[in-house]
């Protein structure tokens, strides 16, 4: 049973890296791609790493991926933010629906 749900998590967590690479080739720009890849990712290694955890042999282990997880989070977030003052310091207007 431990091993159906963690190919669960871990197939969930690989449809969230698949969104989040498919918002990054569908959104029309950089501010819309950076937080579908950034949301998408960060959910994606969660399902993984929960479901990996199941799996694990000790809790050194489990909280070794927990940091690891917790140090992409923050990463990813301090690279998004940058990528959006870059691009808003270029001045890349944000799109807007035509009417």
């Amino acid at each position: 049973m431990i091993d159906a749900i963690s190919i669960a998590l871990i197939i969930v967590g690989a449809l969230f890296f698949l969104a989040g690479s498919a918002g990054v080739l569908r959104f029309p720009d950089v501010y819309t791609r950076l937080h579908a890849l950034t949301k998408a990712d960060n959910l994606g290694l969660g399902f993984v790493v929960l479901g990996l955890s199941l799996r694990a042999d000790s809790w050194v282990v489990v909280l070794k991926m927990l940091i690891i997880w917790a140090l992409v989070i923050v990463a990813g977030a301090t690279a998004g933010h940058l990528v959006a003052e870059a691009a808003r310091t270029s001045h890349v207007v944000p799109w807007r629906r035509r009417s």
